[in-house]
């Protein structure tokens, strides 16, 4: 199938599930499409079970999505346009009021989550006879460590949490990424033997990774601030914002730094400093009106493909309870991994009394995980890390997403 019909066939899915969502289910958009494309995805596979004559229709299914190749549309063609929309909006003065709070996070946070996951992960899974190794749980470890910032943005600016936590949520959800990649790929390096285990290889590929990254977002932010600053037309300005976005993670990916960190330092120039002195009233509200739909769209077409991801999951019984203990596993790894920085923050930092309650329930996954594990070379430890992950992203979107804010309002009532 070529790409036309590719995007085709997701956009007037999107459409169609948008539309039943929109005028029956009135579930928040993102959710119920993922809600509905899930439910689509179970009643192929039941009906492949219970009418084998049909089980072709299931398959081309899979063949589909195999066609679509979720880690690269994600990672390297719908990423880098979803940052750029989310930090657009952020509030770079308040970030850097946070920052040592939201660097911590992101950085031990993360590390603390992959051994405590890792390690639990890979006990359970010799209790349950499917005996991962142990490098491969930390695999999963770091890959469902990073709170995705795709699913975050869109759901906490609706929460109602404060706005400190807001702040130190979105931030974290922002920058952890990077530290979580650099933690991904040394382990998976290690795993396949092709790098040897060394701080000092980690510690430069973080430096080149995130440090670069950082660098290159503000280089390129900074560019294009320059020129949109040079000239009043909004529908070049909007062009130039689409080249930011696009060359500048191309860019990042032939020098080997992060491409997502770039373009969220590069975003937050843009939506701060750029918006205020850049941009007349009209160019803000026409490159806002453009962002918004970019973002609805994709976010649209994400999560019915991940919906649709459900197809190639595998749903036997000692897979889907290693799914159900992995949940578990994360709410705990993330518990203990925000509640030890917060226990010292407190010392130094006012922070509102249910910081952790909100950041252990607020900490979402999403895409960025499922196609980390899409990553990983074929065999049966992929397919537990495959079916422990999406197990953990579904409770994450459609559970902590839909309660957030019933957690948040009868207990947060500061708003700084």
């Amino acid at each position: 199938m070529n790409l036309f019909n590719i995007v085709a066939v997701l956009i007037t899915l999107s459409a169609t599930f948008g539309y039943l969502n929109h005028r029956f289910i009135k579930l928040p958009n993102t959710i119920g499409l993922m809600l509905i494309s899930i439910l689509v995805s179970l009643g192929l596979v039941t009906l492949g079970r219970l009418v084998p004559s049909t089980l072709g229709i299931e398959e081309h299914w899979k063949s589909f999505l195999h066609n679509i190749n979720f880690n690269k549309s994600l990672m390297v063609g719908m990423l880098g346009f979803l940052l750029f929309a989310g930090s657009l909006h952020v509030d770079s003065e308040e970030l850097l009021k946070r920052k040592w709070e939201i660097g911590t996070f992101a950085t031990a946070g993360v590390v603390i989550s992959t051994f405590v996951t890792g390690t639990i992960i890979y006990y359970v899974s010799g209790w349950l006879g499917l005996n991962l190794r142990f490098i491969t749980s930390l695999l999963f470890g770091a890959l469902i460590s990073p709170t995705d910032p795709i699913a975050v943005l869109g759901i906490l600016r609706k929460s109602g949490a404060p706005k400190s936590l807001e702040i130190i949520i979105s931030g974290e959800s922002l920058f952890n990424d990077g530290v979580g990649v650099v933690v991904f790929v040394v382990l998976a390096g290690m795993a396949s033997g092709e790098r040897a285990a060394s701080l000092q290889g980690a510690l430069f590929l973080f430096l080149e990774e995130a440090l670069g990254g950082f660098v290159l977002g503000l280089m390129l932010g900074w560019l294009a601030y320059r020129v949109l600053k040079s000239i009043d037309n909004y529908q070049v300005e909007i062009l130039v914002t689409l080249a930011l976005v696009t060359g500048g993670y191309a860019l990042a990916a032939s020098l080997h730094t992060s491409g997502p960190i770039a373009i969220v330092v590069a975003g937050l120039l843009i939506g701060n400093r750029g918006r205020k002195f850049a941009m007349s009233e009209k160019t803000r509200h026409n490159l806002d009106m453009f962002w918004e739909l970019v973002d609805v769209i994709l976010n649209s077409l994400l999560f019915v493909m991940i919906g649709l991801e459900l197809l190639v999951v595998t749903l036997s019984g000692p897979y889907l309870v290693a799914g159900a203990v992995a949940i578990a596993v994360a709410l705990l790894a993330r518990l203990v991994s925000v509640g030890i920085p917060l226990s010292l923050m407190r010392l130094l930092v006012k922070l509102p009394a249910d910081a952790l309650k909100v950041m252990t329930w607020g900490g979402l996954r999403g895409g960025i995980a499922v196609a980390l594990a899409l990553s990983l070379p074929h065999g049966r430890e992929r397919d537990v890390v495959i079916t422990m992950t999406y197990s953990i992203v579904l409770f994450s979107i459609l559970v902590q997403g839909l309660t957030i804010k019933k957690l948040v309002a009868p207990s947060m009532g500061e708003r700084e």
